[in-house]
């Protein structure tokens, strides 16, 4: 079956690093410390077909392991116990989710990818593992569903399944798999009424 890649990653931040655009001299690099993800199933009645969770060890330009903040283990409920006993090395998270997605291609709310392989990649130093050409913005599947760009611009990742009325089992706010599946829920929806057509992941 043809599918996608929904996805959505957390990265570090303390209280007000996203306003700072992380600039402050005491921001942490924008590393990613969870990635979560959804394949989705482009065809029949576009059903959820897997998923995938992975914690990662947050590690800063000297190799050594960022502490996480308060404000982010309360934002994500990432605690560094769950790193402690789950995390894994960015290298083979980043090979576990593209085993995953055997092939298809990614997309999340924004560009999740440049915290992902640009920004995490170059903070670790390894190569990024996986090309950009395999990533794309999520924004464009709901602008060709014909979203409001005014409900777009205020409308995150884990509001999308709510906006449009989606049933849809509880999801906590960034959270890097319900974020997701927030997502996939969404577009699964659009397809089955026909307000969103597959061949909008070939398209955009």
């Amino acid at each position: 079956m043809k599918t996608a890649i929904i996805f959505d990653c957390e990265f570090l931040c303390l209280e007000g690093s996203q306003r700072r655009f992380w600039c402050a001299a005491h921001d942490p690099d924008p590393v990613v410390a969870m990635i979560g993800a959804v394949k989705l199933g482009l065809e029949g009645e576009y059903p959820i077909l897997d998923t995938y969770k992975s914690y990662v060890r947050p590690i800063d330009r000297l190799g050594k392991r960022y502490p996480l903040d308060p404000y982010f283990t309360d934002l994500t409920s990432i605690s560094g116990e769950d790193i402690d006993a789950h995390g894994v090395a960015l290298q083979d998270a980043l090979s576990g989710v593209d085993s995953f997605s055997d092939g298809a291609r990614f997309w999340s709310w924004g560009k999740d990818e440049l915290n992902m392989m640009a920004i995490s990649c170059y903070i670790a130093g390894i190569p990024p593992s996986v090309p950009a050409h395999r990533f794309d913005n999520a924004v464009k599947l709901l602008i060709a569903a014909g979203m409001p760009i005014e409900d777009l611009a205020k409308t995150p990742s884990n509001k999308l399944a709510d906006y449009f009325g989606v049933d849809h089992p509880p999801l906590r706010a960034h959270d890097g798999l319900d974020d997701a599946l927030s997502m996939s829920y969404t577009l699964q929806h659009l397809m089955r009424i026909g307000q969103l057509q597959p061949e909008a992941f070939d398209q955009t």
